[in-house]
């Protein structure tokens, strides 16, 4: 595998982290610790924490690896293309999955879907410009 792939995979891991740091960390910090909330998390929650740094760098991975088999080399705009179709992929179904099975607020699923395209928009972004753009 190209150094390229290893470079992205990095990247987007820590885009990844950091993304979901602000979003969920600081971002919407207030509404996952309301009353209601909280009867909707696992009393346990933070110490199955490791299973999120694994679908992270398990999801990074592939995300990098399908993003370099994709990509033709036309610069940020095929990022934007790539995190636009990503994030429908991805934030979609979590977001309104999520909705239909736990007793959350609609609002929330809507900023799940709406943080999660903005956070595969910038991951597209980054693979971009970590794969550039191909000399004519």
């Amino acid at each position: 595998m190209n150094k390229k792939l290893w470079i992205g995979f990095v990247a987007v891991f820590i885009s990844w982290s950091v993304l979901a740091f602000v979003i969920h960390g600081v971002l919407l910090s207030g509404v996952y610790g309301s009353e209601d909330m909280m009867k909707v998390w696992r009393p346990d929650m933070q110490s199955k924490m490791w299973v999120f740094h694994v679908v992270t760098v398990v999801t990074s991975f592939f995300l990098t690896l399908i993003f370099s088999q994709w990509y033709t080399g036309r610069g940020v705009v095929e990022g934007v293309q790539f995190g636009i179709y990503s994030g429908f992929l991805m934030a979609t179904p979590m977001a309104y999955s999520s909705y239909a099975m736990y007793p959350i607020p609609y609002s929330l699923a809507l900023q799940w879907f709406l943080y999660g395209m903005v956070h595969f928009l910038i991951l597209g972004i980054i693979l971009a410009l970590v794969f550039g753009k191909k000399q004519a």
